[in-house]
Formats: structure tokens, C-alpha cells, sequence
């Protein structure tokens, strides 16, 4: 022991780079799991927040360039305190200290262990929000140096892929289809109950619904011009959870204001706390609309025809809400009240907005939307009608009958259904 103090020259300025190493490894490991350990509505809140937050927030727009940073300055750091190492246990047995060099080598891997993972880990996963802001800056900075090297990193793999493994092949996609029938097959067992089961063929039947059957239309929604204030928000509340902010003498929608904020912001801060909207498709299906907002941070997608005009809203909680509702219904959301309502055996009032999709499976008919089809009622009184539906018009839809019994100018429509008693098919 005596022999292996008296080498302090050999030893200590190794084992101070290595200090400083394993720290810098050490805020690394706590930087990777501060963030991604934040959830989406922290994510969401941080947007709108201080300076800090904000960045954090951006970092995480695109979670492959951030990880990617952390892993190669992660990695270029414990490689850099492995070679330290080797090189200190190689004076150390060079000089005679055969034990200390052993010790020295174990006590390194441990202490790179300990000190780089599991201590920052442990301590991010308690304290990920607060962490996270004291971290970003020189993650920022590190992330912004790998990116002048990233495109170069990114040749230079394709190069060895394409010159070393040019017979790689993509593994075909399993089709959603499949996945049903894995799910129904593993119901037959009683390994997944009915409402899990359910679940689930909601989440494969988002590649299959288009964001239109989905979304609120124009009108059901509060729309204010950018630079509003508190007064034009009136007295009574919005309907939703949240205002759309669109440009003055435009209807592009630009910003969403959740209305959780009004209650409690100054009047000047008020609108700092908006957050930019995504615009989709109306074709776009709901697979690909969650994926965005998730990957964006988003609340809400504006849903575009396509001469790119605003025809209505999609928000996160309508994804989730055909997703966990065991029967999900868009009109039941904006009109806030059951969109089929039985009046008598056999008879149904239908709002109009209700989806087809949702109709016939109150009705118990095997009905599947097409690309060519209506998605709504409404939809498809104005197609069997070519004209606006009237009080007391009548058409035949699937062996059932649909009766127009309230409809004005403003869109608010609403039909009678009942089994057609001739049982025809669908007629004008």
C-alpha cells in the first residue's frame, strides 16, 4: 500500500482525467433519461414555457437526433476513460505493482458502473423535470457539434452497408389483418379479456379510418384572430378544450390556446402560451395522424381538403377516445349526448354527423366504409337527395329506412330510422 502511494506520479493525474470523465459520462446517462423519461403533456407544457423549457421541448421534436448525440459523446467518453485506464494499470505494472494494476482495473469498471449509470440514472428517473432544464444547455451545444459531422457519419454508413451487406434485405411488414386475427385467436382462450381485446382491434383499425370520420367539423369549434384577448373570449365558456387561433382575414388556422391556461394567465402572457397546429389531410388515416402528433408534441391537426382549406379539427383525446372507447362516436363528443337515440322498439333518431361506421353498429349490420362512400348520414342524405335534405324526404340505406325529421340552414340535421318494412335495398 505504501509502494502504491509513494507512485502518486504514476497514478493520480490518470485518475483525475478519469474523474472528470466519468462525470461528464455521468451527466450524459443523466441527460438521456431526464428527458426521455418526461411525459407528452410535460413535453407539451414545457413548449410553452421559459426559455429552458422551451429548448428542452424543441430537443425532443426530433428524439432520434437527440439520442443520437447522446449515445456517440456517451460512447467517445467511456472510451476515452477505458484507454485512461489502461494506460495508468499499464505503469502500475510496469513498475512492479502487479496487485495495485489488478485492483486499479476493477475498481475503474466499477466505478464507471456506479458513478457514469446507475447513480445519474437513479437520480434523473426521481427528478426528470427539474434535471432536465439544468442539462439542456450543454446538451444543446453538444447535439448542435455532432450535427456537422452527422451527415459525413451518414455516407460513411451507407457506404459500408451498401459495399458490405448490399444483399440486406427489409423484413416485410406484418399487415394489420393478421394482427386481428391474432387477437381474436388469442380471445378464444381466454388470454385476453373482451374489453382488452376491443382495444386492441381499435389500435389496428386506426391504419384503416381516415381522419375525416373523425374529426369535429368547422362550426363545432371556437375559431379567434391571432392577437385576441381576454374580453373576446366572453362570458359564457367555450365549447371543447381548447380556441383555434387563425390568421386575421384568413381561415388557416395557425395556433391552439388550451383553455386550461385562460383561467389562471395574465393578460399578457396569455398568448405566449399557445401552441402551433399541424395540418393533415383529409385522406390521411388515424395511424398516421397520432404518429405525428406524438412525434410533435402536438394537440391538434387541422384537417385540409384539397385545395389546402380548413374543413375541421382533430385533437389527441378524439385519437384516444376511438381508441379506448368501446364505441367510439365523434358525433356523441360534439354534440355531447348520444347521437342514436332509440325512441321505440326498432326506431332511432340519428343526429346527422353520425358516422355510418358508428350507425351500423348500433344497428347490428356488417358494414364496412369504402373509399368511394359516405362517412356520415348527412353525407349520405346529400348524395342520395343531390340537394339539401327536407323535412319529411325518405330514402332506403341497408334494408333500413331513413326519414329526415329536422333539418335547417345552419346544417343541423337529424333523420328517423327504422327497418324498412318492404325490404328493398338502397333507394332514392
Amino acid at each position: 500500500m505504501s509502494q502504491f502511494l509513494n507512485s502518486v506520479d504514476l497514478w493520480l493525474p490518470g485518475v483525475i482525467a478519469m474523474l472528470v470523465l466519468v462525470a461528464i459520462s455521468g451527466f450524459f446517462s443523466a441527460s438521456e433519461t431526464s428527458l426521455f423519461s418526461l411525459s407528452r403533456d410535460e413535453v407539451r407544457e414545457f413548449r410553452m414555457g421559459n426559455a429552458r423549457e422551451r429548448l428542452v421541448a424543441s430537443l425532443l421534436r426530433d428524439p432520434d437526433r437527440l439520442l443520437t448525440a447522446i449515445l456517440f459523446w456517451n460512447l467517445l467518453i467511456n472510451l476515452s476513460y477505458f484507454a485512461v485506464s489502461v494506460v495508468v494499470s499499464n505503469r502500475l505494472l510496469h513498475a512492479g505493482q502487479q496487485l495495485a494494476a489488478g485492483a486499479f482495473g476493477m475498481l475503474s469498471l466499477l466505478a464507471i458502473i456506479v458513478a457514469g449509470e446507475v447513480i445519474p440514472k437513479s437520480l434523473a428517473v426521481m427528478i426528470p423535470r427539474g434535471l432536465s432544464r439544468w442539462v439542456v444547455y450543454p446538451l444543446a451545444i453538444a447535439v448542435r457539434l455532432l450535427d456537422s459531422v452527422g451527415p459525413t457519419f451518414n455516407r460513411i454508413s451507407r457506404l459500408a452497408r451498401r459495399t458490405f451487406w448490399p444483399h440486406v434485405k427489409r423484413e416485410p411488414y406484418l399487415h394489420a389483418d393478421d394482427l386481428e386475427r391474432a387477437v381474436d385467436l388469442s380471445g378464444q382462450d381466454e388470454q385476453v379479456v373482451h374489453h382488452e381485446r376491443q382495444i386492441l382491434h381499435n389500435i389496428l383499425d386506426l391504419s384503416e379510418i381516415q381522419v375525416e370520420e373523425v374529426m369535429r367539423p368547422r362550426g363545432s369549434y371556437v375559431t379567434l384572430e391571432q392577437g385576441c384577448t381576454l374580453a373576446d373570449f366572453g362570458r359564457e365558456t367555450p365549447p371543447g378544450d381548447c380556441v383555434l387561433l387563425q390568421e386575421p382575414d384568413s381561415e388557416n388556422l395557425e395556433e391552439m390556446l388550451p383553455l386550461v391556461q385562460i383561467a389562471h394567465l395574465p393578460e399578457d402572457e396569455l398568448l405566449r402560451k399557445t401552441e402551433p397546429v399541424l395540418y393533415v389531410p383529409w385522406t390521411a388515416n388515424l395511424a398516421y395522424t397520432l404518429q405525428l402528433m406524438m412525434r410533435k408534441f402536438s394537440h391538434v391537426a387541422s384537417v385540409v381538403n384539397e385545395f389546402g382549406e380548413n374543413i375541421g379539427i382533430v385533437t389527441y383525446d378524439d385519437i384516444m377516445d376511438s381508441v379506448i372507447a368501446p364505441e367510439p362516436s365523434r358525433a356523441r363528443r360534439v354534440l355531447r349526448r348520444e347521437p342514436v337515440l332509440e325512441v321505440a322498439p326498432g326506431k332511432y333518431h340519428v343526429a346527422g354527423m353520425t358516422t355510418l361506421r358508428y350507425l351500423a353498429r348500433r344497428l347490428d349490420l356488417d358494414f364496412e366504409p369504402t373509399g368511394e362512400s359516405q362517412l356520415t348520414v348527412a353525407g349520405l342524405l346529400h348524395e342520395e337527395f343531390e340537394r339539401f335534405p327536407q323535412i319529411g324526404d325518405e330514402c332506403v340505406w341497408e334494408g333500413f329506412r331513413f326519414k329526415v325529421i329536422d333539418a335547417d340552414r345552419r346544417g343541423k340535421l337529424r333523420a328517423i330510422v327504422f327497418r324498412d318494412p318492404s325490404g328493398e335495398g338502397t333507394e332514392r
